[in-house]
This record gives C-alpha cells, sequence and structure tokens, in this order.
C-alpha cells in the first residue's frame, strides 16, 4: 500500500466512535518506510538512531471496584521499529481504558507495552507516573536563533538555505519557529527543535530560513524531524548531528522525536508550550 492510501485509511479526518472498553485493535500502524521509498532511499541506510518520545496527559482505567485511576503516561517507541503509530488512533486506543477494569496498574503497564510494540514492531517503553508527582518546566539548551533579522520567503521545504564553512563548531541551536502541518487535515503542528552538530560552522540566519519553510509542509511529526536531519547532513556535512523537536500537544498527546548521528538518549523535558 502507497504511503498516500495508508494515510488516507487512517482514522485521520474522519468521523469516528469513541470506544471506552479497551481495544488493542484501535491502534493503525504506518510504516515508517513508506516516506522513504518515495525518494527511492532504503530507510535502513540512513545515518541516524533515536526515538519518538509521546506524553500522553489523558489516561484512565478502573480498579476492580470500579474507581477511576488517573496517571501521566510516556511512552519511548526506538526510530528503528518498522511502524510509527498514527496519532489519532493512539488516542482512540488511550480512551478504550476508560472504563475497563484492571487488577493494578503493572497490568496495564504490561497490556500496553505488549499492544504498543506489537503495533510498532519493537519494544515501545512505558511509564505510568501519579499526577502527584512534581513537574518542571524547562527549556531546551542553546543559542536560540529567533530574533536574528530574516527576509523570509520560503514556506514549504528549502534545503538549499543550508550553508556551512569555516572553523569546525561544536554548538547547540534552538528555534521556537517550527510549524508544520498535519498531512490529512491540514491543522497545524507547533514545535520547538534543537540541533547539536560538530562540523563546519551552520550559517546560522539560513538554518533559521530553512525550519520556517516548513510552515505550509505537510508531514508526520517523525518524517519531519527525518527530513530536517538529513537536509542538514547531506548540505553542511557535520562530523556528528542530532536533531530533537518538542512538539505541542494535540488531542492529549504530544510527540517528540529525536534523531542523532551518535548512540544517545535525549532528556524528556516539558517545556512552557507543553
Amino acid at each position: 500500500m502507497s504511503e498516500h492510501h495508508q494515510v488516507k485509511a487512517s482514522p485521520l479526518g474522519q468521523e469516528t466512535a469513541y470506544v471506552n472498553e479497551y481495544d488493542p485493535k484501535l491502534l493503525y500502524p504506518i510504516a515508517r518506510d513508506l516516506n522513504w521509498q518515495a525518494k527511492g532511499v532504503t530507510r535502513s541506510s540512513l545515518p541516524f538512531r533515536g526515538l519518538d518520545i509521546w506524553n500522553a496527559y489523558e489516561v484512565s482505567w478502573l480498579d476492580q471496584g470500579g474507581k477511576p485511576v488517573v496517571r501521566l503516561a510516556e511512552f519511548r517507541i526506538p526510530a528503528s521499529s518498522p511502524n510509527i503509530i498514527e496519532s489519532k488512533s493512539f488516542k482512540l486506543y488511550l480512551n478504550s481504558y476508560n472504563l475497563s477494569r484492571f487488577c493494578n496498574e503493572a497490568e496495564v503497564r504490561t497490556r500496553m507495552q505488549e499492544d504498543l510494540s506489537a503495533a510498532a514492531g519493537a519494544p515501545v517503553d512505558v511509564i505510568l507516573t501519579s499526577l502527584n508527582a512534581p513537574v518542571e518546566v524547562q527549556q531546551l539548551k542553546g543559542l536560540c536563533l529567533d530574533e536574528l533579522p530574516l527576509q523570509v520567503e520560503h514556506y514549504t521545504p528549502a534545503p538549499q538555505l543550508l550553508t556551512s564553512g569555516g572553523q569546525v563548531q561544536d554548538e547547540t541551536l534552538v528555534s521556537h519557529l517550527l510549524k508544520s502541518n498535519c498531512p490529512v487535515t491540514g491543522q497545524p503542528d507547533w514545535a520547538s527543535v534543537q540541533i547539536r552538530y560538530k562540523g563546519p560552522q551552520i550559517d546560522h540566519k539560513g538554518l533559521l530560513a530553512y525550519l520556517i519553510s516548513y510552515r505550509e509542509h505537510g508531514d508526520f511529526h517523525e518524517q519531519c524531524v527525518e527530513n530536517i536531519f538529513m537536509d542538514i547532513w547531506q548540505r553542511c556535512r557535520p562530523q556528528k548531528l542530532s536533531v530533537y523537536a518538542r512538539y505541542v500537544r494535540r488531542g492529549g498527546l504530544d510527540i517528540n522525536p529525536y534523531r542523532s548521528s551518535i548512540n544517545d538518549t535525549p532528556q524528556n523535558l516539558r517545556l512552557s508550550r507543553q
């Protein structure tokens, strides 16, 4: 099935009945390879690794006595998994717990881990947290580019704006101006992005203009971040590169893809917009 047809067949943009009793069949996987096959690229040959961190703020089920239990949830899906999970189907799946009874929290966590791992095609970590746990609002570390004076002409991805040269730099750059759109509904997806690299210095204005050029682009969060990584990797030739996007939540979920040329794991921050 082509990417277009697989996305169109998903729950996105369709009227959907909300199910409040546990149903793992609601999860809708979409192959990660489809985005790259359309470009004639084998995804396994790409020079990054990483993960997608999902945070869910509307997670609830019933205990054996019928009393609701409410938790925050964090899901970590490896970027090497064959599939992403379409976000509306993820939300519908979590809603299906709302009137379902479970013996304890460990049972819920095990169910979620098994179901999500089956949909993603790789082991998914699940962390459930009490709402009484303290939450700290933090910031992405790095030099923020957003106040640079800039004439903007491109609102669809323009990798030609990326240039580098001169001495090798080891720096971290941040922007809060990344915006893309849902590929089906057209709804805006807002994000902050952190780019860490070592290599010839990337032109800051060109990088900011490039990030802004996603403003009218329709794609999934994970695919946007992979495209950003590859455009910087190919055009600026860094020795090391990491791209981390923190997207604003929709439907009680935020998605935070991380792609890196090195084997490390990002911190799951909570930004002011999240």
